[in-house]
């Protein structure tokens, strides 16, 4: 912890330094993979959309033990009262849940009878579910409608509070977040419930939050950059992003460990259901929003920057400057790697302190 916290200060007061912005087609190269293969995993796999969202028939049947033998059992009784069962899967170690498409109140009551027959259960301990497909149509347009109202909201904050190309790189990496988090949810065949959209907006909150936090810092860095000649914006930015490195991953690392226990213990003892549909999305959700905040935000704001009239003209003169060889008082160090740590050469602190230490001792 020490060492981590040493590595903290170094960083915020930009003895070490990652170059982060200057690598950032490496990461768009990263994300446009993930990206690729979330995209060609819906594609092939598609969504595992709860009856919720597409409408159906949800029978929880209570037994004892529930194991794959119970499962088999389930399908094969579906099967012989006429019906196709769409899932069939083993919640908390005890209910077998089976899903079938839409059923009238007439074949659900057949069905429900079958199943307690088969199971040797009371059908009145047998927990039915009738969801419509206007029902599930709904769902879904409300669900559309708050993540579209929820963008609107962060646009507008971003843009009144910072800047609009603050908002535009904040939402890009909003986008980002949630196609790679579907795509996982398509790989892992994940049913998605209203919990899951759910933990989609909570993510989104979250991603949203790391990355106000980045440029909060980046606004205070470069306030006033464009009236000297010392560094250039991108520069500024890369300090920004290196003083909250430790913060952003110390943040993450304790909201992902109760996610990640709630997630491995709700698949190894309570079998999948509401639970581990939320704890699946917070979970990659929060990895890739880290990631996005870091990697995507802020290198995607520095690019649109980076083409405008005053900090294009600011880039010259702080290149003519250097050229000069007038570096004394610049506040940043160019880094040149990203591989390690780069120690820069003695900042103008330290270099006021040996000015200091000589004129003293008479050299």
């Amino acid at each position: 912890m020490a060492s981590l916290s040493q590595l903290g200060n170094s960083l915020y007061r930009g003895d070490v330094s990652y170059n982060i912005v200057g690598r950032r087609k490496a990461w768009y190269l990263v994300s446009a993979i993930l990206i690729v293969l979330s995209i060609a995993t819906l594609g092939v796999r598609g969504l595992n959309l709860g009856i919720e969202f597409k409408g159906g028939a949800e029978f929880s049947v209570p037994l004892t033990v529930a194991n794959d033998q119970s499962v088999s059992q389930a399908r094969e009784t579906v099967l012989a009262a006429g019906e196709t069962p769409s899932t069939v899967t083993i919640i908390g170690g005890d209910t077998i849940r089976i899903q079938t498409p839409a059923l009238s109140t007439e074949a659900s009551n057949a069905l429900s009878a079958a199943l307690a027959e088969s199971f040797a259960v009371e059908e009145a301990n047998i927990k039915v579910q009738l969801v419509g497909p206007s029902w599930g149509d709904e769902v879904t347009k409300n669900a559309l409608r708050a993540l579209l109202v929820f963008l609107v909201l962060v646009a507008v904050f971003l843009s009144v509070y910072f800047e609009w190309q603050m908002a535009i790189a904040a939402l890009a990496a909003l986008a980002h977040d949630v196609l790679i988090t579907v795509g996982i949810y398509a790989l892992s065949g994940f049913e998605v419930t209203p919990a899951s959209v759910i933990g989609f907006l909570t993510i989104l909150g979250y991603s949203l939050y790391d990355t106000v936090v980045v440029f909060d810092k980046v606004k205070e860095n470069t306030k006033g950059i464009h009236g000297g000649s010392r560094t250039t914006y991108s520069e500024a930015a890369n300090l920004a992003l290196n003083q909250t490195l430790v913060r952003s991953i110390n943040t993450s690392i304790v909201a992902l460990l109760p996610v990640l226990s709630i997630l491995v213990v709700g698949v190894s003892l309570l079998g999948v259901g509401t639970l581990n549909d939320l704890a699946l999305a917070l979970f990659v959700g929060m990895l890739v929003g880290t990631y996005s905040s870091l990697f995507v935000a802020t290198p995607f704001l520095c690019q649109m920057k980076e083409r405008t009239a005053e900090n294009i003209a600011l880039a010259k003169r702080v290149q003519a400057r250097r050229k000069g060889g007038d570096t004394a008082g610049d506040d940043l160090k160019p880094v040149v790697s990203i591989g390690a740590p780069i120690v820069a050469s003695a900042g103008p602190r330290q270099q006021r302190v040996k000015k200091t230490r000589s004129r003293r001792s008479g050299k």
